[in-house]
C-alpha cells in the first residue's frame, strides 16, 4: 500500500465501514468452520444477513448498530462467531470476541488487518489460527482472508516479532 493511501485510510473523518459479504462469499465463510449440530452461531453485524440467514441451524443470534443491537452491549454465549468486522474497530471488535469466549472465532478481514499484534491477543487469550484462506472481493481494497480461530488449538502459522539489524 502507497504511504499516501495508507495517510489517507488512517487520517480520514468518517470510517466506511459498511461492506456487505457477497452472499457466496458467506456461504464459502461458513463452510470453512467446523461445528456441531447444536452449536449456537452469532453474527455481530448481520446488516442485509448474509451469514445470519445462511447459518446451517436455528441456534442463533445477531447484533446490528443499525437495528439497535449494538455488539458490545451483546451478552450472550455463542459456540462460534461468524463475521465481517469493520474494520475501523478491529482491536476493540477482537477484544470483544475474546470476552465472549466461544469455541470459535472467525473473520472475513482485509490482509493488512491480520497483524501479529493481533494474532497474538487471540493466541494469548487461548485460540489458534486454524484455517486461513487468500481472496479478492470486488471492489474491496487489496486482498482479504478468511480466517478461523478455535479455542485451545494450535496455530498454523508461526512468527517471530524481533526486529532484525
Amino acid at each position: 500500500m502507497s504511504s499516501a493511501i495508507s495517510r489517507n485510510i488512517k487520517n480520514r473523518k468518517n470510517a466506511n465501514d459498511i461492506f456487505i459479504t457477497p452472499l457466496e462469499l458467506a456461504k464459502k465463510h461458513i463452510d470453512m468452520i467446523d461445528y456441531k449440530d447444536n452449536d449456537v452461531w452469532l453474527d455481530p453485524c448481520k446488516n442485509d444477513g448474509s451469514y445470519y440467514n445462511q447459518f446451517p441451524n436455528d441456534n442463533k443470534d445477531y447484533c446490528e448498530i443499525l437495528n439497535d443491537r449494538d455488539y458490545f452491549d451483546y451478552k450472550g454465549n455463542p459456540e462460534i462467531i461468524v463475521q465481517n468486522p469493520p474494520y475501523s474497530l478491529m482491536d476493540k471488535w477482537i477484544n470483544k470476541n475474546i470476552e465472549l469466549n466461544p469455541r470459535i472465532i472467525s473473520m472475513l478481514i482485509g490482509i493488512g488487518n491480520l497483524t501479529t499484534k493481533r494474532i497474538q491477543a487471540l493466541e494469548n487469550a487461548g485460540y489458534g489460527l486454524t484455517k486461513m484462506k487468500m481472496l479478492k472481493v470486488y471492489k474491496w481494497y487489496g486482498m482479504s482472508c478468511i480466517v478461523v480461530f478455535e479455542k485451545g488449538q494450535k496455530s498454523i502459522i508461526e512468527y517471530d516479532r524481533k526486529v532484525y539489524k
